[in-house]
Formats: structure tokens, C-alpha cells, sequence
């Protein structure tokens, strides 16, 4: 009778432990966007979905539009899920990025970025940039063929930066890992950034081409608002917090799993790797080859 009676109260307590988890788990799955972000610009090509569970971004030869965290972070594991434009056309490039108030044209400010760039809607291949300003003027892109068509459904976007490693995910892939390397003269981002997402014009992407406007308007869409990060200046954010996952011990690089896919990416859809083009004026490059 006692072994029935624990079993019976193993099972409650596994039971309410369920139940928590569910309830967790819904209670972020109903993050909407007004909880966490506001709009920067181009409000009327904005629109709110599924009672603000989702978010269209509309682009036009009027305007773009964006939006941002209204906190800003010092680390975190910072993930979207974003489906691209449709229509195709060269030079839209549809963003997801982390990154401060300081923009390229301040002098001296520090601007740091991580940046997700999905360039021009027209594929295949599809193509995708990324790119890291690291209290400077960046120049550290790498571009990939995406192996699925993102503006055919919702897929996950994700970046883990901890004061150990900046890691770029794709549907849980990492496809790029910047090392913090401080101890050998390498820029590694520090200061406040803020999570932003933007649809615009840019010619560059497209070698000069500029948008097929007839095929407009450009729609992106946006899903899940929750977000994992440590509000900067509030709290300590490097990894001498544990309390938070993403700088725990075994978030300091990838594990063996991780780490295969990684070199399976590498070796099947990496095509533009700016070590390749211009290492000598970067030191990360000299240590990651």
C-alpha cells in the first residue's frame, strides 16, 4: 500500500511538473509583439497579425519599414522566425541583426552589429548574408546559399552571444562562430545593442540592378516576440552570471554535434568568406585559419 501510495504521488508531481512546463511554454508562445518592440519607421507599411503574434513588413518604391526592442541587451539568445518576400525581384534585403544606436557615420562611437541580411528575393540560390561590426566599420561578411526557399514558409533565425562566442544560427545550424579573441588584439562586441528587423532598397545587393518595383509591394513576416536576454546595465551579462542558459560553461562553444553541422555548412554552402578576400586586415582571420 505505501509503494502505491508513492507511486501515485511520483506521478501527481511529474503531472503538475508537465503542466508547468505547458504553461510556460504557452505563456511565451503568447509574447506579442507591442510586449517587447515598437516601430522605427514607415508605420503605415506595418501591420500587425494574429493579435499581434505575427508582423508584416511591406516594402514599396515609397517605403520600408522596421522595428526594434525597446531594451537593450549586453548577451542573450536572440531568435526569429521570419518568412521573406514572395515576389521576386533583385536588391530587397529583408534584415534580422543585433545592434547599438550608433550608426556608421558617427565617428568614434563604437558601433557594434551581428547582422542576418537575406539578399535580393529572387533565387535560387538564396542567398544569405552576415555580417559583424565589432565597435568598428564591419567588413567581416559571409554569405551562404540557403538550402531551402525562406520565403515558402516560417524558419528560425537565431543568435547566441555570450562574452565566449557570437554564433549564428539557421533552424538550430549554426552557420557561422566569431570567437572572442580579445587577448589577441581581435574587436569583440561589448556594449549595449538592441534587436532590430527592417525591409529596404538596397542597390548594392543586387550589383546595381535596383528593384523591380512592378512586382511590389515586398511582404515580410515575423513570428515570436519573446526574448532571452540580459537587460544591459541591470545585471551582470558576462558569463560570470551562470544564472542565465546562454552563459553557462557548455554555451562557450559547440558541442561535437554542433560542430559537425558547422563544417558541413562550411563545406557545402559557404561562398563568400571575407577571411578568403581581405584576412590580412584582420586578425580573427590569421587565428581561425
Amino acid at each position: 500500500m505505501m509503494i502505491n501510495s508513492l507511486l501515485i504521488i511520483t506521478v501527481l508531481v511529474s503531472i503538475l511538473f508537465l503542466i508547468k512546463i505547458v504553461d510556460e511554454c504557452e505563456a511565451n508562445n503568447n509574447t506579442t509583439f507591442d510586449n517587447n518592440y515598437v516601430i522605427t519607421y514607415g508605420n503605415d507599411h506595418f501591420i500587425q497579425l494574429n493579435q499581434g503574434q505575427e508582423v508584416q513588413l511591406t516594402m514599396d518604391n515609397t517605403s520600408g519599414t522596421g522595428f526594434r526592442s525597446k531594451k537593450g541587451y549586453g548577451s542573450g539568445y536572440f531568435e526569429m522566425r521570419i518568412k521573406t518576400p514572395q515576389s521576386q525581384s533583385p536588391s530587397i534585403v529583408t534584415t534580422f541583426y543585433l545592434g547599438n544606436k550608433c550608426d556608421e557615420s558617427m565617428s568614434n562611437c563604437g558601433h557594434s552589429e551581428l547582422d542576418f541580411e537575406f539578399l535580393s528575393t529572387e533565387g535560387p540560390p538564396y542567398n544569405l548574408q552576415t555580417n559583424v561590426y565589432s565597435n568598428d566599420y564591419g567588413g567581416r561578411e559571409q554569405q551562404i546559399h540557403l538550402w531551402f526557399d525562406p520565403s515558402q514558409d516560417f524558419h528560425s533565425y537565431a543568435i547566441l552571444w555570450n562574452t565566449h562566442q557570437i554564433v549564428f544560427f539557421v533552424d538550430n545550424t549554426p552557420i557561422r562562430v566569431y570567437k572572442n579573441w580579445t587577448n589577441y588584439g581581435v574587436n569583440y562586441p561589448g556594449n549595449e545593442m538592441f534587436i532590430s528587423a527592417s525591409i529596404w532598397e538596397g542597390t548594392w545587393a543586387s550589383n546595381g540592378t535596383g528593384a523591380d518595383w512592378a512586382k511590389a509591394p515586398f511582404q515580410a513576416h515575423y513570428q515570436e516576440f519573446e526574448i532571452n536576454g540580459c537587460e544591459y546595465g541591470t545585471t551582470d551579462c558576462s558569463a560570470a552570471n551562470a544564472t542565465f542558459w546562454w552563459n553557462k560553461k557548455q554555451k562557450w562553444a559547440l558541442n561535437p554535434r554542433q560542430q559537425r553541422s558547422y563544417d558541413n555548412v562550411k563545406a557545402k554552402y559557404l561562398y563568400y568568406d571575407y577571411c578568403q578576400e581581405k584576412g590580412s586586415a584582420f586578425k580573427e582571420c590569421q587565428l581561425n585559419h
